[in-house]
């Protein structure tokens, strides 16, 4: 059975109704992502249809309302991704005083564009330049800046790019294509429950013409996490 992108939100929000209503009790606030543990490093069989059966269950006994459900799984399919990040780094790009504030306070400068909430509530933004390159892993588990890069990648999730970023950085980049000089500086950031980070890509060269939305049309989540460099213009060659 094929997984889709709505059976994994659908697991993330069904086990937070269920953990909420079977465990009513349990002191203490919410415990950070990392305290999953192993639930991120292995996928149950049949993934699909336990969610099924875990959201049937739950809408059955009244717990949860499929309305809202799906209204949740909309906003972040079609209003929630990649795109609000690239208009965060696009305007930071054209604008200076924006940048200033995004790399000072990164938090207030994102709300700024609307962009605030769960899994988002701390973020530090990450210049990348001609002498340093940033990369984001979170090595525990799968904390992510889901306010402006929507859902993790699978790759992002997985036990050995959580490992080797660490360890062979350059490496790891490498498998992405990213061939970087022995010269620049590698800085791997380890995201967590408490802090997430989003890369500003250098802006690339032949793109001094190009109007915000035109720059947004450049920055791929790749980018943002630092797997690879902002694509260049058309007829263009990347910084």
């Amino acid at each position: 059975m094929t997984t889709t992108r709505r059976d994994v939100l659908s697991a993330v929000l069904t086990a937070a109704a269920a953990g909420a209503a079977l465990t009513p009790d349990a002191a203490g606030a919410a415990q950070p992502d990392h305290d999953q543990g192993d639930d991120h490093r292995a996928v149950p069989s049949d993934p699909a249809l336990r969610v099924k059966a875990l959201e049937s269950l739950l809408v059955a006994k009244g717990i949860i309302d499929p309305a809202a459900l799906d209204a949740v799984i909309d906003a972040y399919e079609h209003k929630i991704g990649p795109r609000n990040g690239a208009r965060v780094v696009a305007r930071a790009w054209a604008d200076p005083a924006y940048k200033r504030r995004l790399l000072a306070d990164a938090t207030a400068a994102i709300a700024e564009l609307g962009y605030s909430g769960s899994e988002g509530e701390q973020m530090r933004v990450l210049e990348n330049t001609a002498t340093v390159h940033n990369l984001v892993v979170c090595t525990l588990c799968s904390c992510y800046p889901w306010t402006v890069l929507g859902l993790p990648p699978v790759w992002y999730k997985s036990a050995a790019y959580r490992a080797r970023s660490v360890i062979d950085a350059r490496g790891v980049l490498r498998e992405f294509g990213l061939q970087l000089p022995d010269e620049m500086e590698v800085r791997v950031w380890d995201s967590t429950a408490e802090l997430r980070y989003l890369v500003l890509p250098e802006r690339p060269a032949g793109s001094e013409h190009l109007n915000e939305a035109q720059l947004a049309a450049l920055v791929t989540r790749d980018a943002m996490v630092g797997v690879a460099r902002a694509a260049a213009p058309r007829g263009g060659a990347t910084a």
